[in-house]
């Protein structure tokens, strides 16, 4: 089974980006995705999705203009609780597709 990597960016890259993580990882397992999750800035975004290391970004801060090449999906759900279930439809509907 592929097992994803997901970036989960927020303003300082630390607290907010961690938690979105977690929820992440903990909704993807109970729909049967493995995940690895990693944390950082939106400074540093586009720079990790251009390494190739990742397969998605979520992220609830903007992200600087650039061509990311990997989908990013805004999760400012997570913090709100409006759209959370959405979010996940679309994180997963995502790692689906590139898992085929």
């Amino acid at each position: 089974m592929k097992i994803f990597k997901v970036l989960s960016i927020c303003g300082s890259g630390t607290v907010t980006s961690s938690m979105v993580a977690s929820k992440i990882e903990d909704e993807m397992e109970e729909r049967g995705i493995k995940i690895t999750t990693n944390t950082g800035k939106p400074t540093e975004a586009l720079g990790y999705a251009q390494s190739g290391q990742y397969d998605l970004i979520a992220h609830t801060s903007p992200l600087p203009d650039g061509d990311y090449g990997i989908p990013t999906i805004s999760s400012i759900s997570c913090l709100t609780g409006m759209g959370e279930e959405e979010f996940f439809d679309e994180v997963e509907e995502a790692l689906r597709k590139l898992g085929n």
